[in-house]
């Protein structure tokens, strides 16, 4: 009996020791903050039609690759604000802007060799 009671400790221990440490690890990252860049532009997001998850999804159809920067900026062309993002390619660099307010791609291109 003893030796049953010392298993079933030793295994509440294992599930429960990872729960708490996480509770306590304020640097940890969770896997979705590892997939996606960190996003600048959250102060205009308000005025945006189309979702910065409708704009990946535009921006992956137009050039499909891994998201590796991405903005809601305001820029001439279109509606005048756009979502930027950087899109790896293998060893290439794209640039894909999505209008912010119809989801139109209004640039698709190879970064040059000093990106912004």
């Amino acid at each position: 009996m003893s030796r049953y009671i010392t298993c079933i400790a030793a295994l509440a221990l294992t599930l429960t020791i990872p729960a708490v440490a996480a509770q306590h690890n304020t640097t940890a990252v969770s896997a979705t903050d590892k997939a996606t860049p960190h996003f600048k532009g959250d102060n205009l997001a308000k005025n945006a039609k189309i979702s910065l998850k409708e704009a990946r999804a535009i921006a992956l159809k137009s050039s499909p690759g891994k998201i590796t920067d991405e903005e809601l900026e305001v820029e001439k062309g279109g509606s005048g604000l756009r979502y930027s993002f950087d899109i790896k390619q293998g060893s290439v660099m794209r640039e894909v802007g999505v209008d912010a307010k119809t989801g139109k791609v209004l640039e698709d291109s190879k970064e040059g060799p000093n990106p912004d």
